[in-house]
């Protein structure tokens, strides 16, 4: 079973996001993220949560903020470079997102149904594409 760690600074959504992907099978932990907890990615430190988990779906205003949610981000890559992780947004088009390089995320645009994270999980999972010689 895949394990799955929401991040979201909206607790009633997040628990929508938790409710949405266990329906499609995913073991989740949901966490309210540096807006509700202290937290070691912020810091530069390791994650117990997301050591746990096979991908991190990530709310772009996680941390309360644009500039403090790129920080996470492109910590929560540096620190745990091996775990895919989706980035929530509700349409904003962002700066700073990457989708190559060590800080590149799945971006996922719009309302976050179960099935478009499903699907978007799906993607941040998936190998890379094997390249031609």
């Amino acid at each position: 079973m895949t394990r799955v760690l929401v991040v979201h600074h909206d607790l009633d959504l997040a628990g929508q996001e938790v409710d949405s992907l266990r329906r499609f099978g995913y073991e989740v932990t949901e966490c309210g993220g540096p807006t509700r907890n202290q937290c070691p990615v912020l810091a530069g430190r390791s994650c117990d949560l997301a050591e746990d988990a096979d991908v991190l779906v990530y709310d772009v205003w996680a941390s309360g903020d644009a500039e403090g949610s790129q920080t996470l981000i492109e910590n929560i890559r540096d620190i745990h470079p091996d775990t895919p992780v989706v980035l929530t947004s509700p349409g904003l088009d962002l700066s700073w997102e990457e989708s190559t390089g060590r800080h590149a995320v799945t971006m996922l645009r719009g309302q976050p149904t179960g099935a478009r994270l499903h699907e978007a999980i799906q993607l941040a999972l998936a190998p890379p594409a094997a390249t031609e010689t």
